[in-house]
């Protein structure tokens, strides 16, 4: 080779070499149409102000209704771009039913590896690993901050791929963690951001936040409208009032003495068996959702699998240890997550699914999803769901043992919910009908109508929220708070 030609051979390897990769040359388009490169690695802070509507997910009233939302009357996100810090602070009201506090303040922070909480007190106080996890992928769920991450050495960037007229990178952060980012192809600017994630319910979810209205601050176009979802659900509608760019300086650090605390671990369950009739055990212990064992001749029947998998699964064992007969089956009262939280696990160990028939199709779908990124049991001891279905209402009795089962009618916020009564002992068994350290019973009312509906003549409460207590204290109760005039109109 002569000299002419390695001379030529160096330039090309060095001109190839000073290319910028297309999968870079992504994040550098977007990063241009945001107001450049220098402007977003220059910026110090981030301030996004305004309101919106936040739906709470796996509450509704059937299965596939809308969701309730809470009202964001007031939000601010503040972000020190340089020091990986955060702090949501807001204010929302529920527009639907609720037993609790109507008006909720949240003040929720990250400084770097450390979460925190900010009570009504103002005292600071550390949040948990995953908490810190969910904020930090939150934080990059906005064009600035992703572009930002993208840009960092230490990130990569990979898989460009076009779909239809959008440009999309994966991005794996200095933090390693992972999220996809799509840009429009004709403007550059970015359009979405998604990451993946476990929800205890409905497995392996994609959470995305779409972008749009974007308008320039600062030297930096920043978008009015942040919307995001989680899976097919919408999560929060956030209509933006104020972007600031380098405004006011605010402290986002957590104190000293949360920095120094351990991240607090996950509380530990304990489940307890009280006998409350024979054959009847009330299963307590930590938390508030319990659960209720009935003993017929030849197995045992429980009431709820309650909050999540390992709630769920410490009942289902404390249930196996009260009788020698074999667990065959659970009552599942309703669809919220909360309720329907175990419903895997229960599967997983061959329990047969008691429910209300409009329950089928959404139960039949949680258990047929993946849950890979957290395995749970289910995904690692696949079973097939076995479902008996319930209308109106349904009898389980032999000589040991006889319940009831009724749907609770014309409710306006349970709509599948099944409650049970044992005639023997008068009692009644309920999930989200009524719990004595509610604010407000709105639904209590109805709650008492369907009781009468049904001419049960109920002595005791037994609860999967609160405490057992007799039937004439929880009429006291119901009739003393707020509640709304709601009867059944079958």
């Amino acid at each position: 080779m002569n000299k002419h030609s390695l001379f030529i051979l160096i330039l090309s390897f060095a001109a190839a070499c000073a290319q910028t990769p297309a999968e870079l040359q992504v994040v550098r388009d977007a990063a241009s149409a945001l107001g450049g490169v220098d402007r977003i690695q220059a910026a110090k802070t981030l301030t996004i102000e305004g309101e919106g509507a936040a739906p709470n997910v796996g509450q509704n009233t059937m299965p596939d209704g809308e969701l309730p939302v809470w009202k964001v009357t007031s939000f601010k996100r503040t972000i020190d771009l340089a020091a990986g810090r955060t702090r949501v602070q807001q204010e929302r009201s529920a527009q639907f039913l609720f037993a609790g506090p109507t008006v909720q303040r949240l003040d929720q922070g990250l400084d770097g590896d450390v979460s925190y909480n900010v009570g009504q007190d103002g005292v600071m106080t550390r949040a948990g690993d995953q908490a810190t996890r969910e904020r930090r992928i939150e934080m990059l769920h906005h064009p600035v901050t992703i572009v930002r991450a993208a840009l960092d050495p230490a990130a990569k960037v990979a898989n460009r791929r076009q779909e239809g007229n959008e440009q999309l990178v994966d991005i794996t952060t200095a933090k390693g963690d992972l999220l996809t980012m799509a840009i429009d192809a004709a403007t550059k600017l970015p359009l979405r951001v998604t990451s993946m994630t476990d929800n205890p319910n409905m497995g392996d979810v994609a959470i995305t936040t779409a972008f749009s209205g974007y308008e320039e601050v600062g030297g930096l176009k920043l978008p009015k409208r942040l919307t995001t979802t989680i899976d097919k659900y919408p999560q929060f509608d956030l209509q933006v009032t104020r972007n600031s760019v380098d405004g006011e300086s605010v402290d986002l650090a957590a104190t000293e003495s949360v920095k120094a605390a351990p991240a607090p671990a996950a509380p530990a369950i304990t489940v307890t068996a009280e006998p409350v009739a024979k054959g009847i055990w009330w299963l307590a212990g930590s938390g508030n959702h319990r659960s209720v064992v009935f003993e017929f001749d030849d197995h045992l029947t429980l009431f709820e699998v309650p909050l999540n998998e390992a709630r769920s699964a410490a009942v289902i064992a404390k249930a196996r240890t009260l009788s020698s007969k074999p667990l065959t089956e659970v009552i599942v009262s309703h669809h919220h997550f909360d309720h329907s939280g175990g419903l895997r696990v229960a599967v997983a160990e061959g329990l047969k699914i008691i429910t209300h028939r409009l329950n089928e199709p959404f139960f039949k779908d949680l258990v047929a999803r993946k849950h890979t990124i957290v395995p749970d049991a289910l995904e690692k001891n696949p079973k097939p769901l076995v479902l008996d279905l319930v209308d109106d209402e349904k009898v389980l009795k032999d000589k040991s043992m006889e319940v009831h089962l009724y749907h609770l009618l014309d409710n306006p916020r349970e709509g599948t919910n099944l409650f049970a009564y044992v005639p023997r002992d008068r009692i009644l068994v309920q999930a989200d009908l009524y719990d004595a350290t509610w604010q407000q019973h709105l639904w209590g009312e109805n709650v008492l109508w369907n009781i009468e509906r049904r001419k049960l003549k109920v002595d005791k409460d037994v609860p999967v929220h609160g405490t057992i207590e007799s039937y004439t204290d929880m009429v006291k109760t119901i009739k003393a708070k707020p509640t709304i005039p709601v009867a059944g109109t079958r």
